[in-house]
């Protein structure tokens, strides 16, 4: 009698997440060299780049990138004292204050996330099916419809 295989045992699904590790790996590191030239932390540069898409309190922010808040309570100040970030209430609960970008923090989320060229240069060399066939799969890992 032969016995199955795991899905954690099969070698080709170790090499699968050992290569979406190194891409991971990859992308923060250089996300983290392209936030340094503009003299953030690579922490500072992803939540601005989350405060980019929309306006957050400092706790979504915290549950967003798995951090405590009061880490990010310290990283807005940062962004805030630079001018890249400011807090305003809520508009659903005044007494919320959210992080929102300034038009300078928009503009240098933007440029971060066009400095980006690991992913998005061998990603161009793929088709469009290849593309969409890829989004679909990435989706369906994280649980997204």
């Amino acid at each position: 009698m032969t016995a199955t295989r795991s899905p954690r045992m099969d070698p080709l699904t170790l090499e699968v997440v050992e290569l979406i590790g190194e891409v991971v790996a990859r992308y923060h590191q250089e996300f983290d060299e392209a936030a340094a030239e503009h003299g953030l932390t690579g922490a500072q540069a992803r939540v601005l780049g989350l405060l980019s898409l929309e306006p957050l309190p400092m706790r979504q922010v915290a549950q967003r990138l798995k951090c405590e808040p009061s880490n990010v309570t310290g990283i807005v100040d940062r962004l805030e004292a630079r001018g890249l970030v400011e807090r305003q209430p809520s508009p659903g609960d005044r007494r919320v204050k959210v992080a929102v970008p300034t038009a300078e923090g928009r503009r240098l989320a933007r440029v971060l996330r066009e400095s980006l060229d690991f992913a998005r240069e061998p990603l161009a060399g793929l088709s469009r099916e290849e593309r969409v066939a890829f989004r679909g799969m990435l989706r369906r890992m994280l649980g997204i419809d």
